[in-house]
């Protein structure tokens, strides 16, 4: 049961911190609006490395349905595990989420744009293109999945220190890749939330776009699947 607790409370912490500077810099009324895509980026990489830190030694902090599937298919997970870690990382990205709003609520109401108050929850593309958006978002969480499997080569790294690493993997892919797709490389980062937004009273919220929820459900997916097998298949 506390592998599914930590998974359930780690990805809540991740979305309630990174949703939350989202909200922090683009909602009207937020006392650090306009801080810009700097402070984004970082506070993304912060919000994966500080519930890793609390959680990792309970569940392994996955956080990420398209990581623990991955991880299953390549044998270093049970997969006896995995529906209720990904049940467990939903459920905790949609709660984070509601968080967020009842904590902003007031800067939701006075922000009138639907397109800002959605990008709070969910990621979307600078140039919809679906195919090149889930692209996009296949190399990002390619290079998430085997830049976490290649930590296992780094020799003599303290404990904890590879929490630390992640950070810098998630800021980099952010700041490299994240003016393409908002680089959602975990499905219940993006679905979760959305679900979220599709069903608060967030005063004129407008379409949830349901539509475009396949790219951040089907890219993770495939860059994960992909970078489990091509880090078996390399003799290191």
């Amino acid at each position: 049961m506390l592998p599914y607790i930590a998974e359930f409370l780690g990805t809540m912490m991740l979305i309630l911190l990174g949703d939350g500077v989202v909200a922090n810099v683009t909602l009207n009324k937020s006392g650090m609006k306009g801080a810009g895509s700097i402070q984004i980026t970082f506070a993304w990489g912060l919000a994966v490395m500080i519930p890793a830190v609390i959680f990792g030694a309970a569940s392994g902090a996955s956080f990420n349905p398209a990581l623990t599937l991955a991880l299953a298919i390549d044998g270093s997970f049970d997969w006896a595990l995995v529906p209720g870690y990904i049940i467990a990382q939903f459920a905790g990205a949609f709660v984070g989420a509601c968080l967020v709003y009842l904590l902003f609520k007031g800067q939701f109401d006075a922000t009138e744009d639907p397109g800002t108050k959605l990008g709070v929850f969910s990621t979307s593309p600078t140039i919809p293109n679906m195919p090149l958006n889930i692209l996009s978002e296949a190399v990002g969480t390619f290079v998430l999945v085997f830049a976490i499997k290649g930590i296992a080569n780094i020799e003599g790294i303290a404990t904890g220190l590879d929490k630390f690493v992640v950070f810098g993997i998630i800021v980099s892919i952010g700041m490299s890749l994240g003016g393409l797709t908002g680089y959602a490389i975990n499905p219940a980062r993006d679905i979760g939330p959305r679900l979220a937004h599709a069903i608060l009273p967030i005063k004129g919220k407008g379409s949830s776009n349901w539509g475009y929820a396949i790219v951040t459900l089907v890219g993770p997916v495939i860059g994960a699947i992909v970078a489990v097998l091509l880090y078996g298949a390399i003799p290191w």
